[in-house]
């Protein structure tokens, strides 16, 4: 099967196209035949290994210290079919088909992959492969930091960095909950923010949000590049500022925050709880959201989509055509 061998830490062109073989599930596995996977800011960084100093030490340890030894090809979700069962697989039979997140595992920079049993979820109908790729990282993460927020009807919500995976489904699902919304990013995303639903935005290249005057029950900050003080100050009393990518500092400040401030600071990380799978699909069901896609990419041509994620143009999603369905 094709496959991107990653063999050292570095730039998109360590990434190398290969033949290598397919794998066969394990009894608790399912072989998935892959059709789409996506390029996401943190496959960028987990390539390059320009990681938060926080993970640094634990990703060595697993991933290799002076190269990648314990996984060769990277690849974070994917959509694709089941294409065999291993013998204790219950929830699965071939042929279904399905999005699914490889978490630790990796892997979807290929024609096939191996995945416990509890990985995949079936597929919403009325998506397509390369729609339904998105879902594990932008949906679930984007849901799970409006829940762990508490967003509620009429609140007034800013998301830092909205105009990546994570933000624009945080936007949609923001605005399905009754929230007011307000974006930051740069003026090229900010028009396809708009038209997915953002009440106001602000382009972080002429305005500093913290320094408007204006308030929000919850500033979300995907991208963890807002200033901590200025943050804090643009909360309303008992507000909630979630850290979507915190920093060792923003991690210290956030558990003094609510004794000096009574303003809540939160940087849990996402859960793949079931609920939340439930509450996408049917929202995504339902088209009260919808995957944003800007650039489709070959698999032969995954340097290019790693150049143009790392360089922070994407508006949305870069999806990769694994396989042809």
């Amino acid at each position: 099967m094709k496959a991107i061998l990653w063999t050292k830490y570095g730039s998109p062109d360590v990434l190398q196209l290969i033949e290598v073989e397919k794998p066969a599930p394990k009894d608790n596995e399912v072989l998935i035949k892959i059709y789409a996977a996506t390029v996401t800011a943190a496959d960028c960084e987990l390539r390059s290994f320009k990681i938060p100093i926080l993970m640094r030490l634990p990703l060595r340890i697993y991933v290799g210290f002076r190269k990648p030894k314990r996984i060769s090809i990277l690849g974070q979700e994917l959509a694709g079919e089941i294409e065999a069962v291993g013998k204790q697989v219950t929830r699965f039979t071939r042929g279904d088909q399905i999005f699914s997140p490889t978490l630790l595992h990796l892997g979807a920079y290929a024609e096939y992959v191996c995945l416990p049993e509890k990985y995949p979820v079936l597929k919403p109908a009325n998506m397509t492969y390369e729609e339904a790729a998105t879902i594990p990282t932008g949906g679930i993460n984007g849901l799970h930091f409006l829940r762990i927020a508490n967003v509620q009807a009429s609140q007034r919500v800013l998301i830092n960095g909205a105009g990546g995976s994570i933000g624009t489904y945080a936007v949609q699902i923001a605005k399905y909950l009754g929230a007011e919304v307000t974006v930051v990013d740069s003026a090229e995303k900010l028009a396809m923010l708009s038209a997915i639903g953002a009440d106001h935005v602000i382009d972080y290249t002429h305005e500093d949000f913290t320094r408007s005057g204006e308030t929000y029950d919850v500033i979300i900050d995907v991208i963890g590049k807002s200033s901590f003080s200025g943050s804090v100050r643009s909360l309303k009393q008992n507000g909630r500022y979630i850290l979507g990518n915190p920093s060792l500092s923003g991690m210290i400040k956030g558990r003094w925050s609510p004794m000096t401030s009574g303003k809540k600071v939160i940087t849990a990380v996402a859960s793949y709880k079931t609920e939340y799978y439930t509450f996408l699909k049917e929202l995504l069901e339902a088209g009260k959201i919808k995957s944003v896609i800007d650039r489709r990419y070959p698999l032969e041509q995954i340097e290019e989509a790693h150049r143009y994620v790392e360089n922070g143009h994407k508006k949305g999603n870069v999806v990769i055509i694994v396989s042809h369905n």
